[in-house]
């Protein structure tokens, strides 16, 4: 399978890295906009053709997937140029910088025929996945909540986004994963304490209308130790995600539970599986919709923010 990688910045050199070391794929050609990072990033990683322009790299060579890794406000003018040549897409998260323009892409998917994965990495964590079978075999009983932190500095790399729909959006995917619904309901506080940019921090409540559910969310660019946990609780116990070092602790009445967990790279898992899908003719998710539904959940948050006011949501009609 040939693919591309269009931004090899800080996170799309893994991108390639990653691509390069799964056996049934090769890395046919890198495009990033600074011709000699192109250049430097093929020469590491043995990759022969690197463009600064996307649009040589389409029409020079014959590619089943592109993964898209430049910031959020070109995600989608990248994404749909690639599904109108005819080439499948992983894009990192988050799918657009707006919901406008998630909307073209899931349009653009629908009369492509092609398919679209957004880069929720967390899904793909061991100590994720290991939840997520708990969870079904009723471990700590009905779920009642979730409390997510990610905060730390922010990442000098982003620019063009705020801590919502860069940081937070990871905990909202999650929250919809877990739970299996969607939220019906948003109240946020947050604001800007040190950029100018966009907010810097957030604490967000989602409901949850179908299950009676509830997510809390925080994250921050300010804190200086940074921490990636969620903890999931039960009717019968607590679940404790360790995201960085890949714990998971079960807590019941009677017994403290560490399963041990083989540490697995989870761009590693994403990409395998992104790859696995277009091999197997299998719609890859988290799809454009989901992608789409998160930033419909993050605008919800960003607008309550903006009006001390809790957001009304209704983004099961996003399809």
């Amino acid at each position: 399978m040939n693919v591309g990688v269009v931004g090899v910045g800080f996170w799309g050199r893994n991108h390639v890295r990653v691509f390069s070391e799964l056996p049934y794929v090769k890395v046919e050609a890198i495009c990033d906009i600074d011709y000699e990072r192109a250049r430097d990033v093929a020469a590491k990683f043995n990759v022969v053709n690197y463009y600064s322009s996307i649009d040589e790299m389409l029409r020079r060579h014959s590619l089943e997937a592109v993964s898209i890794c430049t910031p959020s406000v070109s995600h989608a003018e990248l994404t749909i140029k690639c599904l109108e040549a005819g080439v499948n897409v992983f894009v990192e998260k988050p799918l657009a910088s707006t919901l406008d323009e998630c909307f073209k892409i899931i349009d653009t998917v629908k009369s492509c025929n092609k398919v679209v994965m957004t880069g929720f990495i967390e899904r793909f964590n061991p100590s994720v996945r290991k939840a997520k079978e708990l969870l079904r075999n009723g471990e700590i009983g009905d779920v009642i909540m979730s409390h997510s932190r990610r905060i730390g500095w922010w990442p000098e790399r982003i620019g063009d986004v705020g801590v919502v729909k860069d940081t937070a959006i990871h905990d909202i995917d999650l929250a919809r994963h877990i739970f299996e619904d969607e939220p019906s309901q948003v109240y946020a506080r947050g604001g800007r304490q040190k950029h100018t940019i966009a907010e810097d921090h957030v604490q967000a409540i989602l409901s949850f209308r179908n299950n009676d559910k509830t997510a809390f969310i925080e994250a921050n660019w300010l804190t200086p130790r940074k921490k990636r946990e969620m903890y999931i609780t039960g009717s019968n116990g607590v679940i404790t995600i360790q995201f960085l070092t890949q714990q998971l602790v079960i807590e019941k009445a009677d017994i403290v539970l560490e399963p041990l967990l083989k540490y697995e790279e989870p761009l590693k898992n994403e990409l395998a599986y992104f790859t696995e899908c277009l091999l197997n003719k299998c719609k890859p998710v988290p799809d454009e919709v989901d992608g789409a539904r998160a930033i419909a959940v993050a605008e919800a948050i960003i607008k309550s923010i903006q009006t001390n006011k809790s957001v009304e949501l209704e983004i099961g009609k996003i399809k």
